[in-house]
């Protein structure tokens, strides 16, 4: 799998930085949303769990697919911004607080 980012857009408003992206997987199934959002992770120099991918898209005939990602400053800025469903899927949820013993 071969990842080239297309597309940069700054929206310091919402803290987080919009990536276009092309994959190259001839011969292979395409890739899984895990896989792509490290490798985004990997390319914009941030951590996995920063990183909401919210489509990729085979281009018919071609071992090729688009897609669209956004990389936050910090996973708070993702549980603050982005949609619950597209943050489940990207398996990015927030801390649990720990639980007080019961007291008898």
């Amino acid at each position: 799998m071969k990842m080239e980012i297309t597309q940069k857009k700054e929206n310091p408003l919402v803290k987080r930085v919009e990536v276009y992206f092309t994959i190259d997987h001839n011969g292979e199934a395409t890739p899984g949303r895990n896989a792509v959002a490290e490798e985004v992770a990997k390319q914009m120099k941030s951590k996995r769990e920063c990183v909401v991918v919210d489509s990729i898209e085979s281009v018919f005939g071609k071992g090729m697919s688009k897609g669209y990602a956004k990389v936050y400053e910090n996973k708070a800025a993702a549980l603050e911004f982005d949609r619950e469903y597209l943050l489940k899927r990207n398996g990015i949820e927030a801390d649990k607080p720990a639980e007080a013993p019961a007291e008898e």
